[in-house]
């Protein structure tokens, strides 16, 4: 079992920064496939960054059209922990985020919502203009 636990929302006027952070326990040594959705009051959860990871190395692997040049998820290996750093933030941002992870898997579409397992809570982030 793996357990995710999402941190680092909060409130931001445009054009500042965030960084969220993902720790994850459990059997979450092999996971392969990690990301972060946001989901908007009355919109579909959507994909924003991925990553494909495998023992130590970690491979970014796509970005949403919407964050790319302003988004950039990372991890602490020792720490166990995927970040995702926001930057030039905008109003059309906020949103719920999530992370999200699964096992095995290969060449699937990873921001797709319907390939991962495994769910944090989420972390608001709230972009004011």
């Amino acid at each position: 079992q793996v357990q995710l636990a999402e941190s680092g929302g909060g409130s931001v006027q445009a054009g500042g920064s965030l960084r969220l952070s993902c720790a994850a326990s459990g059997s979450s040594t092999s996971l392969n496939y990690m990301a972060w959705f946001r989901q908007a009051p009355g919109k579909e959860r959507e994909g924003v960054a991925s990553a494909y990871t495998w023992d130590s190395r970690f491979s970014p692997l796509a970005y949403a059209d919407s964050v790319k040049g302003r988004f950039t998820i990372s991890r602490d290996n020792a720490r166990n922990t995927v970040y995702l750093q926001m930057n030039s933030l905008k109003p059309e941002d906020t949103a719920m985020y999530y992370c999200a992870a699964r096992f095995g898997g290969n060449s699937l579409n990873s921001l797709s919502p319907s390939i991962y397992n495994y769910w944090g809570q989420g972390t608001q982030v709230t972009v004011s203009s």
